[in-house]
């Protein structure tokens, strides 16, 4: 008996589940087999989800609702386990408590023997301790706020599961919207990335990740200071999402511009001191950081790496202004394809920067970031060679198969929409053009009749 759609979603959802759930249970051994294996075990199980969602233009609402209880089941199983030793949010904690205590996070250096009494149990791992803190004013009095609540690495895990529940219901508004199946949502929910680098690791890229999709649906109601406001938000707090400048272009009236960028600037008031900059770490990152980079490697041969970075914010730029079609509102697919574009060339690429292209991967043309949500899996396995002595250096293997497993989506999106157009049935539900049906409201709910 051939199973229905709705119950092969049961299906994938229960694998899912168990699948994270295992992996949680590893999650203090990352990048161990038994680590790897449910969690790659997941990321196969999310992909065919997503082929279900493309198959099929609506689930009942009932599904939708299962999907979003399994997903907050396994994403609390993660929020329970302490993070890494030396995960970023660690220096999250620091850098808030320094702020705090009257320093400025730009200026010290963690392991200054001057500053070695500021340190709590949760800040002494922190990574790279040698240098100050590179993230934006933004990321940094987002910090500050959470610590003065509470200061611990499980506070910082519950605010970054806020907003990953925020954009959960922000999306299931845009999908309303646009008239999209509602299961839409479980393709953000449900990947894999969110459960470890969100519940687990806890990372500030979901903060970004909010703010654009907030800058997004404030596009399509024409609330164009508030898009400004939020994306200048969305960029203090990594400076990823810069590349999508192209698309405010004529949506954002010149004093919505400006208005962000009092904003932004607003926030480095505290920070400043006389003519310096506060960049922290940032030219150290440029300069010696390296993971996950086969294009950045081959460039940096021929050109200086601060070269090599200008020329990947030059993609994205590119790409956005291909992406902005004319004078009408903006897709989701042009919020994702420029960030992926300069990830593709930057010199680090950890799963977590991926977030920020979560929300906006809905439709058939953003296949190839889907599957390199899930292809990005097996650069885990560094942290385990790690721990076993080797040297910080990702496997040829591992970034040969995450990129070959991106270059083949393409021959997939050309078969879906040449040899076989009727597989794509979710083009009834925004498909255009290959990308997302672009979101505006419809006229008379902005202007509704007397």
């Amino acid at each position: 008996m051939k199973l229905s759609a709705s119950h092969r979603i049961y299906g994938l959802g229960a694998i899912l589940f168990v699948s994270l759930v295992v992996c949680a249970l590893s999650f203090d051994r990352t990048g161990s087999p038994s680590f790897l294996v449910p969690l790659s075990v997941a990321g196969i199980a999310y992909l065919l989800a997503i082929r279900e969602f493309f198959s099929t233009p609506r689930f009942p609402r009932h599904v939708v609702v299962f999907g979003l209880v399994l997903a907050a089941l396994w994403h609390v199983q993660f929020l329970r386990m302490p993070p890494g030793p030396d995960d970023d949010i660690h220096r999250y904690v620091w850098d808030g408590r320094v702020q705090r205590l009257g320093y400025n996070p730009y200026l010290i250096v963690p392991s200054d023997p001057a500053f070695s009494g500021l340190h709590t149990r949760e800040t002494r791992t922190l990574n790279h301790p040698d240098v100050p803190t590179p993230y934006p004013a933004g990321a940094e009095l987002f910090f500050r706020a959470v610590t003065a609540i509470h200061e611990s690495t499980f506070a910082l895990k519950v605010a970054f599961l806020l907003c990953d529940f925020a954009i959960v219901l922000l999306s299931l508004d845009l999908l309303r919207c646009r008239g999209q199946g509602m299961h839409w949502v479980l393709a953000y929910a449900w990947n894999p990335l969110l459960a470890t680098e969100v519940a687990g690791s806890g990372h500030i890229d979901i903060v970004g990740a909010l703010l654009l999709l907030v800058s997004l649906y404030a596009l399509g109601r024409h609330w164009r200071a508030v898009a400004a406001v939020a994306f200048g938000l969305a960029v203090s707090v990594k400076l990823l999402p810069i590349v999508l400048l192209p698309l405010y272009w004529k949506r954002v009236r010149i004093r919505d511009a400006i208005l962000a960028i009092v904003v932004v600037g607003l926030l480095y008031v505290p920070f400043l001191k006389g003519e310096w900059t506060p960049i922290g770490s940032l030219a150290t990152y440029v300069q010696s950081f390296r993971f996950n980079d086969p294009v950045f490697a081959i460039l940096e041969r021929v050109a200086a790496p601060q070269l090599v970075i200008a020329l990947a914010v030059l993609v994205g730029l590119v790409i956005a202004i291909r992406m902005r079609n004319g004078s009408g509102p903006v897709s989701s697919d042009a919020f994702a394809w420029p960030m992926a574009g300069s990830l593709l060339c930057a010199p680090v690429v950890y799963p977590w920067y991926l977030l920020w292209m979560l929300p906006f991967v809905r439709s058939l043309s953003t296949l190839p970031i889907i599957v390199w949500t899930v292809s990005i899996i097996p650069t885990y396995v560094v942290w385990y060679l790690r721990a076993l002595g080797s040297p910080w250096l990702l496997p040829g293997w591992v970034t040969l198969l995450e990129y070959a497993c991106v270059a083949a989506a393409g021959p997939i999106i050309l078969w879906c929409r040449f040899a076989r157009p009727t597989v794509p049935r979710c083009s009834t539900d925004g498909l255009v053009r290959g990308g997302e049906k672009d979101f505006e409201l419809p006229p008379q709910k902005l202007q509704p009749k007397p």
